[in-house]
């Protein structure tokens, strides 16, 4: 695998994302590219995880989480629909988009202080690549997802 790169996605990368998928077990808890592209506006930004030019996974930033969500702080930037293609699974491009959100955040936000989301706790593979990049598990469960409770996880921006 070549080092991961993070970027804010671009008109280019459109064909690509697009056809991002990932496997039919995993839908309910991250959704289907039609179903996050509609999500995206001046608030909510796409991201890409690129190997070289090719899109290998997608993520949300949501720039006003904590306004919306009461056990994230109010300036908190949110973690949403972050997956790695069905194609590219299995090959470290989680654990590595993971590890590098941090650095990458800190450039493009540089304002906020804190990232928040929530994995559901049907999926401790997804968990358990977040703590390893760096997220701690806050203790609470958030209730109010469609596929059941989900681990609400933070992650300090400055320190």
């Amino acid at each position: 695998m070549n080092l991961i790169r993070i970027e804010a996605m671009k008109p280019a990368h459109l064909e690509q994302v697009a056809v991002l998928s990932v496997e039919e077990t995993q839908v309910k808890f991250v959704g289907t590219m039609n179903e996050i592209l509609v999500i995206i506006d001046n608030i909510v930004h796409p991201h890409v995880i690129l190997d070289g030019e090719t899109v290998v996974g997608f993520f949300l930033i949501d720039t006003r989480y904590g306004q919306c969500y009461d056990f994230s702080e109010t300036d908190a930037l949110g973690l949403r629909a972050f997956f790695i293609d069905q194609h590219h699974q299995g090959k470290g491009y989680g654990k590595a988009a993971v590890a590098s959100l941090k650095s990458f955040l800190k450039s493009a936000y540089p304002e906020a202080l804190q990232l928040f989301l929530t994995v559901n706790c049907k999926n401790p593979a997804a968990r358990y690549c977040y703590e390893q990049g760096g997220f701690t598990d806050t203790g609470d469960l958030y209730l109010g997802g469609a596929a059941g409770p989900q681990h609400i996880m933070q992650m300090a921006l400055k320190n």
